[in-house]
Protein backbone atom coordinates (compact mmCIF):
# COMPACT_ATOMS: atom_id res chain seq x y z
CA UNK A 1 0.00 0.00 0.00
CA UNK A 2 2.61 2.50 0.84
CA UNK A 3 4.08 1.67 -2.45
CA UNK A 4 1.35 1.93 -4.58
CA UNK A 5 0.45 5.57 -2.48
CA UNK A 6 4.08 6.36 -3.26
CA UNK A 7 3.52 6.04 -7.29
CA UNK A 8 0.15 7.83 -6.91
CA UNK A 9 1.13 10.75 -4.70
CA UNK A 10 2.63 13.44 -7.80
CA UNK A 11 -0.94 12.63 -9.25
CA UNK A 12 -1.76 14.12 -5.34
CA UNK A 13 -0.35 16.91 -6.14
CA UNK A 14 -2.01 18.01 -8.97
CA UNK A 15 -5.13 17.33 -7.31
CA UNK A 16 -3.95 19.30 -4.43
CA UNK A 17 -3.38 22.52 -6.36
CA UNK A 18 -6.86 22.24 -8.45
CA UNK A 19 -8.96 22.04 -4.92
CA UNK A 20 -6.80 24.58 -3.44
CA UNK A 21 -7.14 26.89 -6.41
CA UNK A 22 -11.11 26.02 -6.07
CA UNK A 23 -11.01 26.77 -2.74
CA UNK A 24 -8.91 29.84 -2.66
CA UNK A 25 -10.77 31.23 -4.97
CA UNK A 26 -14.15 31.32 -2.94
CA UNK A 27 -12.10 32.62 -0.03
CA UNK A 28 -11.26 35.52 -1.98
CA UNK A 29 -14.47 35.92 -3.57
CA UNK A 30 -13.83 35.29 -7.04
CA UNK A 31 -16.39 32.30 -7.15
CA UNK A 32 -19.50 33.33 -5.83
CA UNK A 33 -20.60 31.93 -2.43
CA UNK A 34 -24.48 32.59 -1.64
CA UNK A 35 -25.82 32.65 1.83
CA UNK A 36 -29.29 32.93 3.15
CA UNK A 37 -31.20 34.29 5.78
CA UNK A 38 -32.60 30.98 7.07
CA UNK A 39 -30.13 29.05 9.20
CA UNK A 40 -28.50 26.16 7.35
CA UNK A 41 -26.34 23.41 8.67
CA UNK A 42 -24.11 21.63 6.13
CA UNK A 43 -22.43 17.92 7.11
CA UNK A 44 -19.73 16.39 5.47
CA UNK A 45 -16.29 14.99 5.47
CA UNK A 46 -13.27 15.65 3.62
CA UNK A 47 -12.68 11.71 2.86
CA UNK A 48 -14.75 9.97 0.49
CA UNK A 49 -17.66 8.38 2.00
CA UNK A 50 -17.83 6.19 5.28
CA UNK A 51 -17.80 8.24 7.98
CA UNK A 52 -21.34 8.04 9.19
CA UNK A 53 -23.24 11.30 7.30
CA UNK A 54 -26.15 9.40 7.49
CA UNK A 55 -26.81 8.97 10.78
CA UNK A 56 -25.26 12.34 11.79
CA UNK A 57 -28.37 14.25 9.76
CA UNK A 58 -30.80 11.42 11.84
CA UNK A 59 -29.37 12.69 14.52
CA UNK A 60 -30.29 16.33 14.03
CA UNK A 61 -33.27 15.95 12.69
CA UNK A 62 -34.61 14.50 16.03
CA UNK A 63 -32.88 17.23 17.75
CA UNK A 64 -34.68 19.69 15.54
CA UNK A 65 -37.91 17.66 15.58
CA UNK A 66 -40.29 20.47 17.05
CA UNK A 67 -39.19 22.85 13.70
CA UNK A 68 -39.90 22.65 10.61
CA UNK A 69 -36.79 21.32 8.70
CA UNK A 70 -35.75 20.55 5.28
CA UNK A 71 -33.31 18.24 4.02
CA UNK A 72 -31.68 18.31 0.61
CA UNK A 73 -28.89 15.64 -0.61
CA UNK A 74 -27.73 15.27 -4.04
CA UNK A 75 -29.10 12.13 -4.26
CA UNK A 76 -26.35 9.73 -4.95
CA UNK A 77 -26.66 6.95 -7.34
CA UNK A 78 -30.37 8.08 -8.76
CA UNK A 79 -31.00 8.21 -12.74
CA UNK A 80 -33.21 11.36 -12.11
CA UNK A 81 -31.43 14.89 -12.63
CA UNK A 82 -32.56 18.17 -11.12
CA UNK A 83 -34.73 19.02 -8.49
CA UNK A 84 -37.21 16.62 -7.32
CA UNK A 85 -39.10 16.35 -3.87
CA UNK A 86 -39.04 12.95 -2.20
CA UNK A 87 -42.29 11.43 -0.95
CA UNK A 88 -42.79 7.77 0.59
CA UNK A 89 -44.07 6.13 -2.57
CA UNK A 90 -40.50 7.62 -4.49
CA UNK A 91 -37.87 4.96 -5.34
CA UNK A 92 -33.82 4.78 -5.29
CA UNK A 93 -33.78 4.79 -8.62
CA UNK A 94 -35.67 8.12 -8.68
CA UNK A 95 -33.86 9.99 -5.49
CA UNK A 96 -31.31 7.93 -4.36
CA UNK A 97 -30.89 5.52 -1.00
CA UNK A 98 -30.42 7.86 1.46
CA UNK A 99 -32.84 10.70 0.97
CA UNK A 100 -35.12 7.59 0.56
CA UNK A 101 -34.44 6.24 4.13
CA UNK A 102 -34.51 9.62 5.74
CA UNK A 103 -38.12 10.21 4.25
CA UNK A 104 -39.39 6.25 5.06
CA UNK A 105 -37.98 6.97 8.36
CA UNK A 106 -39.19 10.82 9.29
CA UNK A 107 -42.31 10.56 6.80
CA UNK A 108 -44.28 13.64 6.84
CA UNK A 109 -42.32 15.56 9.50
CA UNK A 110 -39.97 16.89 7.51
CA UNK A 111 -39.18 17.83 4.21
CA UNK A 112 -36.83 15.78 2.14
CA UNK A 113 -35.64 16.72 -1.58
CA UNK A 114 -32.78 16.10 -3.91
CA UNK A 115 -30.56 18.32 -6.64
CA UNK A 116 -27.34 18.17 -7.27
CA UNK A 117 -27.06 21.92 -7.73
CA UNK A 118 -27.62 22.58 -4.12
CA UNK A 119 -28.10 26.61 -4.72
CA UNK A 120 -30.96 25.91 -6.87
CA UNK A 121 -32.50 23.06 -4.32
CA UNK A 122 -32.20 25.56 -1.86
CA UNK A 123 -34.55 28.18 -3.67
CA UNK A 124 -37.23 25.98 -4.74
CA UNK A 125 -37.14 24.10 -1.00
CA UNK A 126 -37.69 28.16 0.44
CA UNK A 127 -40.59 28.53 -2.57
CA UNK A 128 -42.04 25.40 -1.50
CA UNK A 129 -42.09 25.37 1.62
CA UNK A 130 -41.96 27.35 5.07
CA UNK A 131 -38.91 26.34 6.59
CA UNK A 132 -37.07 26.79 10.14
CA UNK A 133 -33.89 25.08 9.26
CA UNK A 134 -32.22 23.14 6.06
CA UNK A 135 -29.32 20.67 6.42
CA UNK A 136 -27.15 19.97 3.83
CA UNK A 137 -25.91 16.31 3.39
CA UNK A 138 -22.39 15.56 2.32
CA UNK A 139 -21.81 19.31 1.04
CA UNK A 140 -18.72 20.34 2.76
CA UNK A 141 -17.08 20.91 -0.42
CA UNK A 142 -20.45 22.86 -2.14
CA UNK A 143 -19.00 25.85 -1.27
CA UNK A 144 -21.43 27.84 -3.97
CA UNK A 145 -23.69 27.72 -0.56
CA UNK A 146 -22.25 29.49 2.30
CA UNK A 147 -23.77 27.86 5.20
CA UNK A 148 -25.04 29.14 8.56
CA UNK A 149 -22.77 25.88 10.20
CA UNK A 150 -20.20 23.23 9.21
CA UNK A 151 -20.31 20.14 10.59
CA UNK A 152 -17.13 18.10 10.40
CA UNK A 153 -17.17 14.18 10.42
CA UNK A 154 -13.97 11.85 10.46
CA UNK A 155 -13.68 8.28 11.46
CA UNK A 156 -11.65 7.33 14.23
CA UNK A 157 -10.20 4.28 12.52
CA UNK A 158 -9.23 6.62 9.62
CA UNK A 159 -8.84 10.24 10.74
CA UNK A 160 -8.36 13.01 7.79
CA UNK A 161 -5.32 14.14 9.67
CA UNK A 162 -3.64 10.36 9.12
CA UNK A 163 -4.65 10.49 5.77
CA UNK A 164 -3.52 11.71 2.18
CA UNK A 165 -4.94 13.31 -0.87
CA UNK A 166 -6.48 11.48 -3.91
CA UNK A 167 -5.46 9.80 -5.43
CA UNK A 168 -2.60 8.19 -2.97
CA UNK A 169 -5.42 8.23 -0.32
CA UNK A 170 -9.19 9.10 0.47
CA UNK A 171 -9.25 12.89 0.81
CA UNK A 172 -11.56 15.21 -1.02
CA UNK A 173 -9.49 18.68 -0.34
CA UNK A 174 -6.25 19.34 1.73
CA UNK A 175 -6.33 19.14 5.35
CA UNK A 176 -6.70 22.69 6.19
CA UNK A 177 -9.81 22.16 4.41
CA UNK A 178 -11.13 21.38 7.77
CA UNK A 179 -10.74 24.93 9.34
CA UNK A 180 -13.84 25.64 7.49
CA UNK A 181 -15.95 23.69 10.20
CA UNK A 182 -17.45 25.21 13.96
CA UNK A 183 -18.20 21.13 14.41
CA UNK A 184 -15.67 18.68 14.01
CA UNK A 185 -16.70 15.11 15.43
CA UNK A 186 -14.77 11.86 15.74
CA UNK A 187 -17.12 9.29 14.45
CA UNK A 188 -17.57 5.14 15.16
CA UNK A 189 -15.33 5.61 18.48
CA UNK A 190 -15.05 2.38 20.26
CA UNK A 191 -16.55 2.17 23.06
CA UNK A 192 -13.21 2.31 25.17
CA UNK A 193 -12.30 5.43 24.18
CA UNK A 194 -11.38 7.27 27.31
CA UNK A 195 -10.21 10.98 28.69
CA UNK A 196 -7.13 10.68 27.96
CA UNK A 197 -7.27 9.53 24.10
CA UNK A 198 -9.82 12.29 23.26
CA UNK A 199 -7.48 14.58 24.70
CA UNK A 200 -4.42 12.69 22.32
CA UNK A 201 -7.12 13.00 19.23
CA UNK A 202 -7.86 17.11 20.29
CA UNK A 203 -4.14 17.73 20.01
CA UNK A 204 -3.69 15.87 16.49
CA UNK A 205 -6.30 17.56 15.21
CA UNK A 206 -5.55 21.38 16.58
CA UNK A 207 -8.52 22.29 16.54
CA UNK A 208 -8.83 26.43 15.60
CA UNK A 209 -10.45 28.51 18.41
CA UNK A 210 -13.59 28.80 16.40
CA UNK A 211 -14.08 25.36 16.70
CA UNK A 212 -15.14 22.68 18.99
CA UNK A 213 -14.24 18.76 19.14
CA UNK A 214 -16.72 16.09 19.37
CA UNK A 215 -16.93 12.15 19.55
CA UNK A 216 -19.41 9.89 18.85
CA UNK A 217 -20.20 5.77 18.66
CA UNK A 218 -22.11 4.03 16.23
CA UNK A 219 -25.26 2.84 18.70
CA UNK A 220 -27.31 0.21 16.83
CA UNK A 221 -30.81 -1.41 17.73
CA UNK A 222 -31.12 -4.73 19.74
CA UNK A 223 -33.12 -6.28 17.15
CA UNK A 224 -33.39 -7.02 12.87
CA UNK A 225 -36.72 -6.14 11.23
CA UNK A 226 -38.20 -7.57 8.46
CA UNK A 227 -41.29 -7.01 6.53
CA UNK A 228 -43.46 -9.21 8.37
CA UNK A 229 -41.44 -9.64 12.00
CA UNK A 230 -38.67 -8.94 13.74
CA UNK A 231 -35.39 -10.70 15.52
CA UNK A 232 -33.52 -10.23 18.73
CA UNK A 233 -29.87 -9.84 17.95
CA UNK A 234 -29.49 -11.99 20.80
CA UNK A 235 -31.44 -15.07 19.51
CA UNK A 236 -29.22 -14.94 16.82
CA UNK A 237 -26.95 -17.98 17.94
CA UNK A 238 -26.67 -20.89 16.14
CA UNK A 239 -28.48 -19.53 12.93
CA UNK A 240 -26.64 -19.38 10.15
CA UNK A 241 -26.79 -15.56 9.09
CA UNK A 242 -25.69 -13.69 6.25
CA UNK A 243 -24.37 -10.45 6.37
CA UNK A 244 -25.10 -8.28 3.14
CA UNK A 245 -23.64 -4.57 2.76
CA UNK A 246 -23.24 -2.16 -0.23
CA UNK A 247 -21.66 0.56 1.94
CA UNK A 248 -18.67 2.26 1.79
CA UNK A 249 -16.78 0.71 4.86
CA UNK A 250 -19.04 -2.11 6.17
CA UNK A 251 -16.48 -3.41 8.82
CA UNK A 252 -17.65 -2.17 11.59
CA UNK A 253 -21.35 -3.44 11.19
CA UNK A 254 -20.00 -6.74 10.31
CA UNK A 255 -17.95 -6.90 13.41
CA UNK A 256 -20.68 -5.86 15.52
CA UNK A 257 -23.07 -8.87 14.40
CA UNK A 258 -20.08 -11.15 14.86
CA UNK A 259 -20.90 -10.62 18.50
CA UNK A 260 -24.31 -12.38 18.31
CA UNK A 261 -23.41 -15.40 15.84
CA UNK A 262 -20.98 -16.74 13.56
CA UNK A 263 -21.66 -14.84 9.76
CA UNK A 264 -20.97 -15.01 6.10
CA UNK A 265 -20.38 -11.77 4.54
CA UNK A 266 -21.19 -10.90 0.91
CA UNK A 267 -19.73 -7.20 0.21
CA UNK A 268 -21.07 -5.01 -2.75
CA UNK A 269 -19.68 -1.70 -3.70
CA UNK A 270 -21.54 1.46 -2.16
CA UNK A 271 -24.38 2.21 -3.42
CA UNK A 272 -24.61 -0.64 -5.41
CA UNK A 273 -27.64 -0.95 -7.22
CA UNK A 274 -28.93 -4.52 -6.47
CA UNK A 275 -29.99 -6.56 -9.34
CA UNK A 276 -32.77 -9.28 -10.21
CA UNK A 277 -29.79 -12.11 -10.73
CA UNK A 278 -28.27 -10.65 -7.67
CA UNK A 279 -31.16 -11.46 -5.37
CA UNK A 280 -31.72 -14.71 -6.70
CA UNK A 281 -27.69 -16.08 -5.59
CA UNK A 282 -28.70 -15.04 -2.12
CA UNK A 283 -32.25 -15.52 -1.79
CA UNK A 284 -32.16 -19.25 -0.16
CA UNK A 285 -30.15 -18.17 1.95
CA UNK A 286 -31.55 -19.08 5.81
CA UNK A 287 -31.14 -15.34 7.49
CA UNK A 288 -30.08 -12.21 5.66
CA UNK A 289 -29.43 -9.03 8.01
CA UNK A 290 -27.99 -5.88 5.78
CA UNK A 291 -27.92 -2.35 7.05
CA UNK A 292 -30.63 0.19 6.52
CA UNK A 293 -29.32 1.98 4.11
CA UNK A 294 -29.03 -1.29 2.30
CA UNK A 295 -32.63 -2.36 3.30
CA UNK A 296 -34.02 1.02 1.19
CA UNK A 297 -32.65 -0.44 -1.98
CA UNK A 298 -33.33 -4.18 -1.74
CA UNK A 299 -37.01 -3.46 -0.04
CA UNK A 300 -38.62 -3.97 -3.22
CA UNK A 301 -37.53 -7.53 -3.66
CA UNK A 302 -39.63 -8.18 -1.09
CA UNK A 303 -37.67 -10.84 0.23
CA UNK A 304 -39.05 -12.37 3.55
CA UNK A 305 -35.57 -13.65 4.87
CA UNK A 306 -34.13 -9.80 4.30
CA UNK A 307 -33.83 -7.89 7.86
CA UNK A 308 -31.98 -4.86 8.96
CA UNK A 309 -30.45 -2.97 12.03
CA UNK A 310 -31.51 0.26 12.79
CA UNK A 311 -28.41 2.36 13.27
CA UNK A 312 -28.01 6.24 15.59
CA UNK A 313 -25.47 8.34 16.36
CA UNK A 314 -24.42 8.43 19.89
CA UNK A 315 -22.00 11.09 21.30
CA UNK A 316 -19.72 10.21 23.94
CA UNK A 317 -18.55 12.93 26.49
CA UNK A 318 -20.05 16.22 25.68
CA UNK A 319 -22.96 16.18 23.68
CA UNK A 320 -22.75 18.51 19.87
CA UNK A 321 -23.58 22.09 20.55
CA UNK A 322 -24.43 24.50 17.56
CA UNK A 323 -24.38 28.26 18.30
CA UNK A 324 -27.21 28.03 15.58
CA UNK A 325 -29.82 26.80 18.15
CA UNK A 326 -30.59 29.76 19.78
CA UNK A 327 -31.83 31.58 16.57
CA UNK A 328 -34.44 28.78 16.00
Amino acid sequence: MAGLRFLLYPFSIIYDGVTSLRNYSFDKGWLQSTSFDIPIIAVGNLSTGGTGKTPMIEYLLRQYSDKQVAVLSRGYGRTSKGYREVVETSNVAQVGDEPLQFKLKFKEKVVIAVCEKRLDGIHQLLKDHDLDLILLDDAYQHRYVQASQYILLTSYHQPYYSDFLLPAGNLREARSGADRAQSIVVTKCPDSLDLKEMNAIRNKIGARSHQQVYFSKISYDDKAVGIKSSIALSELEGKSVTVLTGIAKPAYFVEFLKNFTQVKHLKFPDHYAFQDKDVEAFSNHELIITTEKDYVRLKEFQLENLYYVGIKTAFVGEKLKLSISDSL
